[in-house]
């Protein structure tokens, strides 16, 4: 055992966009350290596989730790939950989190912050692994993102404060809010004024002001209400079509570096004293689980371009995973958005889009409810802005992601922009 396995080591990274870590609340104002280990974690699971080592879903059935074993008997938890912990192996770190002149973030990291990750060590951190969770953090800032809410997708239609443009209308060189719903900042009948200072008499003046706003951005808005104006807080575009969780590596910890090559890290994470957790499972209901998909050797990451919604019949995003495009209600054919009900059968819409895929392939990786999408996307900031996914090798394969994606994207030349985990894995373990 040497000192530097108990050494303090942090990492800084700079929040590209903000990071979102809700609370039992659904808030998130407050930052929760727990939500960024557990996002830490599924990364460094998916790191692990990639390099041909086995990790448990630690919300899976099959999760560590081996109930026929007791700690520190070999295969009583796999090389993950050795770093991360598992039901009676306690965690061997304690992350704090920090800003640039060191005190702790209680509040939610927002973009263009600087942030340290503080790593404490509570058991001894093997040098295999401080060089793993290094990696880790150098996979997500370059091809990934932390925290939650990632799985929202872009959008190119203009909104404002959550209303889109069809519940505004047009009159007398006005605009006016025609619907809105309870806890939005624009109510039913405000006469939109002033976006960031500048007038607004049409809706055109407003779809100009707001197209280079990131969906969630804060304006400021002046409405007559009440025949009386009022400066209301608001935000640009949909909060539900934000970004979030987009990161750059800064710097790594002072006086270290990772010395351990691949060959190193394949061969520790590989040892057979790890439990070699199994990657599928059969629940209660005779339904078949695999979570073997969640490896870099799955991995896939187009940088510099996105998915998106561009109007209510087009998605490139619904186009990719093959699910429907149009938004529309399928009982009354028009587009309803957040809280409202189709006039026809007073319900909430079903629409087009919300359509199962029937295809395999689609099915996957358009998920359910239960199971995220293997699809990721991410617009903003330009210089962040990014595709990743997974394939299932049985189900769809890079080709198909390929093909998929040059529908959509007409300048998309794979052997040049497309990159795959492997790809990805000799490149961070040589750095």
């Amino acid at each position: 055992m040497t000192g530097h396995q108990f050494q303090v080591k942090e990492w800084k990274l700079k929040a590209l966009a903000d990071i979102w870590t809700g609370d039992a609340n659904r808030s998130g104002n407050r930052l929760i350290p727990t939500s960024l280990v557990g996002s830490l974690r599924w990364w460094f699971e998916v790191l692990v596989r990639g390099l041909g080592g086995k990790a448990c879903d630690p919300t899976s059935p099959v999760r560590c730790p081996d109930r026929h074993k007791k700690p520190p008997e070999n295969g009583h938890h796999c090389v993950v939950c050795e770093l991360f912990g598992c039901t009676g192996w306690a965690r061997k770190f304690r992350l704090t989190i920090l800003d640039e002149n060191r005190n702790v973030i209680f509040h939610q990291i927002q973009s263009g912050h600087i942030f340290i990750l503080r790593f404490f060590p509570l058991r001894p951190i093997t040098e295999e692994e401080w060089s793993l969770l290094d990696l880790t953090l150098r996979l997500v800032a370059e091809y990934g993102a932390i925290g939650g809410r990632t799985v929202l997708k872009p959008s190119e239609e203009w909104s404002i404060g959550d209303l889109a443009k069809e519940n505004l209308f047009e009159q007398n060189n006005q605009v006016i809010v025609a619907s809105s719903r309870y806890g939005l900042p624009l109510q039913q009948g405000d006469i939109i004024e002033e976006v960031e200072g500048n007038k607004v008499q049409s809706l055109s003046d407003l779809e100009r002001l707001l197209a280079n706003k990131k969906h969630g951005e804060p304006i400021g808005v002046i409405v007559l209400r009440n025949k009386k104006r009022q400066e209301i807080p608001c935000w640009a575009g949909k909060r539900h079509h934000q970004d979030f969780g987009l990161i750059q590596y800064v710097s790594g910890p002072d006086d270290w570096q990772c010395c351990k090559n691949r060959e190193d890290l394949s061969n520790y994470i590989q040892l057979s004293k790890w439990r070699a957790a199994p990657h599928q499972y059969t629940d209660g209901q005779d339904v078949q689980h695999d979570f073997s998909w969640a490896s870099l050797q799955n991995f896939w990451c187009v940088k510099g371009k996105y998915l998106t919604r561009q109007e209510p019949e087009r998605s490139s995003f619904n186009q990719v995973l093959g699910r429907g495009l149009s938004k529309k209600c399928r009982e009354c054919n028009q587009v309803h958005y957040p809280g409202q009900k189709c006039p026809q059968t007073g319900k909430h819409p079903r629409r087009y889009s919300d359509d199962d895929p029937t295809e395999l392939s689609s099915i996957w990786l358009a998920g359910c409810r239960q199971e995220s999408k293997k699809v990721f996307s991410f617009k903003h900031p330009e210089e962040g802005s990014r595709t990743f996914g997974f394939i299932k090798p049985d189900t769809v394969d890079f080709d198909e992601i390929k093909r998929r994606l040059g529908q959509v994207w007409p300048d998309f030349q794979p052997d040049k922009d497309f990159t795959i985990g492997e790809q990805i894995l000799e490149k961070l373990c040589s750095i």
